[in-house]
């Protein structure tokens, strides 16, 4: 396409590809004749070969297939007289009009918002400014809104903070528009109790677990908002070693809220995390949305053990202590094999074998006692 236009009457906006002409006139009383004037482009002069004398009064320049806007401000066309002062100017805004938005996804914190995040459409730029709005409405009987807390971290995304409607499904969608066209994204329909997330669980501990060298306990709390829904929540602990950024991820926590590490390192520093899903808030069907991670939290394991002192007899107290350990690794072995993850049955079970081999252990070494 071709446009042509005066530098005192406008600034244009055009699509990329497009081919411009633009004319400058100067007073016939100022005594300057066209053939002495030239043009620059953001500061650098275009070639003469661009431009075409109309009269003696009158200079245009014809650039064909335009480039994108180098800058969200416009490019800068500019008329200059011989001695390079500037007689007008103008700036050309060069883009695309944008593509149907996508990736439209929304999510509820505590069921008091409804954020939603989108992505531009094609290549994501459009080289002029293009405005983005987030359109809701309930989905049977609502009037359609605008979402207006555009002032959420993230980019392309709107927060709806107020008259939000539990059990009602909401249609959403996204326009995108600038002043060469406009595109509408695909409609997404949701109850916003499907779309629940939490805050993080909060008061997250972790513990030794007596003198137990490779387990640690964690603890925490049901995120307070939700305190007075009715849902089963889900939760997921991750650890790393204090020196490594590879965390390994429990699964399988469930809804309680402690678990007990193991098969972990002696001596070791370890920072723990936990994250809450809330499944089913109000009878809702469909899997919840995963929290952010609490704040990380360090403990470490203890030592392994060492001969006790006052022992008369270290050789014998050392075996016995090895064969002790070796036996409990062997039995937790099994546990962890036979049941999963944090299984309360699997550590009462293993709590309770471990005292039982204790009180064994202390039997047989009375027994060599008195035979002494």
């Amino acid at each position: 396409s071709v446009s042509s236009f005066e530098l005192l009457m406008t600034d244009p906006v055009l699509r990329m590809g497009s081919n411009l002409t633009a004319s400058c006139w100067v007073h016939p009383d100022l005594g300057v004749h066209a053939s002495s004037l030239f043009w620059t482009l953001n500061g650098q002069q275009l070639p003469s070969s661009l431009y075409r004398v109309l009269s003696p009064t009158n200079l245009s320049v014809t650039l064909a297939g335009l480039n994108a806007s180098k800058q969200k401000s416009g490019d800068n066309l500019v008329c200059h007289n011989h001695k390079g002062h500037i007689l007008a100017g103008s700036c050309l805004y060069v883009g695309m009009p944008p593509e149907k938005p996508v990736n439209l996804t929304c999510w509820s914190r505590n069921t008091k918002d409804l954020t939603c995040s989108w992505a531009p459409g094609g290549k994501g730029e459009t080289n002029i400014s293009t405005q983005y709005t987030l359109k809701y409405k309930l989905r049977w009987y609502g009037k359609e809104k605008e979402c207006e807390d555009y002032t959420h971290a993230q980019p392309y995304s709107c927060s709806i903070t107020r008259d939000l409607h539990l059990f009602t499904p909401y249609e959403i969608w996204v326009e995108a528009s600038n002043q060469l066209g406009r595109a509408t994204s695909d409609v997404i329909t949701l109850d916003i109790l499907d779309v629940v997330t939490t805050d993080p669980p909060s008061g997250v501990t972790v513990s030794r677990v007596g003198q137990l060298e490779d387990q640690l306990s964690v603890r925490w709390e049901a995120p307070p908002a939700l305190k007075d829904f009715l849902f089963q929540a889900k939760y997921q602990i991750r650890y790393r070693l204090e020196d490594s950024q590879d965390w390994k991820v429990m699964d399988d926590v469930g809804n309680q809220t402690s678990c007990r590490l193991a098969g972990l390192r002696p001596g070791t520093v370890y920072f723990v995390q936990v994250r809450c899903n809330p499944v089913g808030i109000y009878g809702s069907r469909k899997a919840g949305i995963w929290s952010e991670w609490s704040h990380p939290t360090a403990a470490s394991t203890p030592h392994s053990e060492r001969l006790t002192s006052g022992s008369c007899d270290s050789k014998s107290s050392g075996d016995s202590n090895s064969t002790l350990r070796r036996e409990l690794k062997q039995f937790f072995g099994w546990v962890r094999k036979h049941a999963y993850g944090c299984s309360s049955m699997s550590m009462k079970l293993y709590d309770q074998w471990r005292v039982l081999m204790q009180k064994s252990h202390k039997a047989r070494n009375q027994v060599g006692s008195s035979r002494g």
